[in-house]
């Protein structure tokens, strides 16, 4: 009895063993997965599985609440909470931080296993161009002097994209674009654009 005890006994610590191996080597490849995971690919997971709303934090200041409903090339759509019909076009390199629910951050982290090719080509670029042509009157975040402190905010209709920038004119929300209507014109290079926030009953689609 005493010898299969204890050969009981080598098999369950045998069996431990692996077991404890097994978890290691899972436990490392889930850090090697999780170190190749961007910012945009958690992005898509919280609009996937996020079950509350999000809280984003961008660089001009600009903190609001929203669900995620799309993720482009390297911007995020997503309406505002409490924000009437409103939908906020966010550049990924502008956002400064999201908060969200510990359950929503770790489903955002879990593998996809078919990413959507065509919104990973659709850029921040492309979705301003598409503004313009529909002639959609935007309000557009600035972050001031490039410290993310504070910022401006500037109204009016895109009349034009370039490769890296875009002609805004200036005129007052809600007013049509008219040549009595503009005040002046601003050309923004992209990159300094934090956000740009429309009316959703504009009917302006999304990725």
């Amino acid at each position: 009895m005493r010898w299969e005890r204890f050969f009981d006994d080598l098999e369950d610590q045998l069996a431990a063993e692996w077991e404890a191996e097994r978890a290691a080597l899972e436990s490392e490849a889930e850090r090697l997965r999780l170190a190749r995971v961007d910012l945009r690919a958690r992005l898509v997971g919280l609009a996937r599985d996020a079950e509350a709303p999000l809280t984003i934090e961008l660089a001009d200041g600009l903190s609001v609440e929203v669900r995620i409903s799309a993720v482009g090339a390297d911007w995020v759509a997503a309406a505002e909470n409490g924000g009437g019909r409103r939908l906020l076009l966010a550049r990924i390199p502008a956002i400064r931080a999201v908060q969200a629910s510990h359950d929503d951050l770790l489903r955002s982290a879990r593998p996809v296993e078919h990413g959507d090719r065509l919104a990973e080509r659709v850029t921040f670029a492309l979705a301003m161009r598409d503004l313009a042509r529909r002639r959609v009157g935007v309000a557009i975040g600035v972050p001031s002097h490039g410290d993310g402190s504070s910022g401006r905010v500037l109204t009016g209709t895109v009349d034009r994209v370039g490769g890296d920038h875009l002609d805004l004119a200036l005129h007052d929300a809600g007013a049509p674009r008219r040549a009595s209507e503009v005040r002046s014109y601003r050309m923004l290079p992209l990159s300094a654009i934090a956000w740009v926030r429309i009316d959703a009953a504009a009917g302006v689609p999304v990725v």
